[in-house]
């Protein structure tokens, strides 16, 4: 009997459904190809879980995530949910799962396909073999920090990091850069930060650790303006919560589209596997949305939380020769397109594609 791997399945809001559909397609003709087995169980979370349960977090989504290998996640919130208070918002139950899975390291690549170099906003010879993982720490920062307030007339979060939190993030990017060019940016505020002159001081204690890893620093505002004049220059970049939260799409858009990048959650316990991107309400249910984001997160998800290397470098050729193909959906389709296809259209596509080669 094969491996049987069990994933947690939350779609979500939006075009969470409609990707995630998609993904579980590709899965499925990869465990097909390699010889696994994948069983699925889906939970609620969001604005679908509000709806279901006046809550965005449910406790047997907590209890469910628990008891599977790993969780493929599709996308959350919407207008609807929007006037709700804090706490019952779809945003707050996503960042309460991520917390209750210890899932603390956010792994954000963002990868230049050659079959899409037009599709960036910056000239191909800037963009072109650009290859960056961002590493976002995912629990603490100031989305998590106390005290905080909000009244009509004052309002105010707290940034905090502790040492621990600082050296397990660190630590999680070095490694992969001893995997990758061993080139470390740490991305802070020092300048006028208690919290990034303590971010700082402990990566420069981690890097002796690592003596063939080069070290460097940013303060962010630096770092946003290098992403866009010289992208090539970075190849790990490792920072808090916030600081990530906003690079990491920042240097999405090198790649022309936030629906072509994929993210890793991981940590001390189950790894969460999602797009970068939102639930996109204005779309949803129309069958447009690019679901390749998603798709390159479940090769993530087979490489990191399975060890199935093969069948996710299967994934990403899959849909590296689609795309050379001229196979474009809508967001990308002005650039080089042969065919403009449908969600479903490209993930059946790429499975094709998955199951010919």
């Amino acid at each position: 009997m094969g491996k049987v791997y069990k994933i947690g399945v939350i779609k979500g809001d939006g075009i969470g459904p409609e990707i995630i559909d998609e993904a579980i397609n590709i899965l499925d003709a990869t465990a097909s190809k390699f010889g696994f087995d994948l069983n699925y169980e889906e939970f609620l979370l969001g604005g679908s879980a509000i709806d279901a349960t006046g809550v965005p977090l449910p406790a047997e989504t907590i209890s469910g995530v628990k008891r599977v290998d790993a969780v493929l996640f599709g996308a959350i919130g919407g207008p609807k949910w929007d006037n709700l208070d804090r706490h019952l918002r779809p945003e707050s139950g996503l960042l309460g799962l991520r917390k209750e899975m210890g899932t603390f390291a956010n792994l954000r690549p963002a990868t230049v396909y050659d079959e899409l170099i037009n599709a960036s906003t910056l000239k191909p010879n800037i963009v072109q073999g650009v290859d960056i993982m961002v590493v976002r720490e995912l629990t603490g920062g100031i989305y998590f920090g106390e005290p905080r307030e909000y009244s009509k007339d004052v309002a105010y979060n707290t940034m905090v990091y502790t040492r621990e939190e600082i050296v397990r993030i660190g630590k999680v990017a070095f490694d992969i850069a001893m995997k990758r060019d061993k080139r470390v940016c740490s991305v802070e505020k020092a300048n006028v930060l208690e919290v990034s002159q303590l971010w700082r001081e402990v990566m420069e204690e981690i890097a002796e650790d690592y003596p063939e890893v080069e070290l460097t620093h940013l303060y962010v505002d630096n770092a946003a303006m290098q992403l866009i004049k010289e992208p090539k220059q970075f190849d790990v970049i490792v920072t808090g919560n916030i600081f990530g939260d906003i690079l990491s799409d920042a240097a999405s858009m090198l790649t022309g589209s936030i629906g072509l990048l994929p993210s890793a959650s991981t940590g001390s316990k189950v790894g969460l596997y999602e797009p970068i991107h939102g639930s996109a309400p204005d779309i949803a249910g129309q069958g447009i949305a690019n679901p390749i984001a998603t798709i390159s997160s479940a090769a993530m998800m087979l490489k990191y939380a399975f060890g199935e290397l093969e069948a996710a470098d299967a994934i990403e050729n899959a849909i590296k020769r689609v795309l050379a193909d001229g196979y474009r959906t809508g967001d990308i389709g002005a650039f080089d397109a042969k065919e403009i296809v449908s969600c479903s259209e490209m993930g059946s596509i790429i499975a094709n594609s998955i199951s010919k080669s």
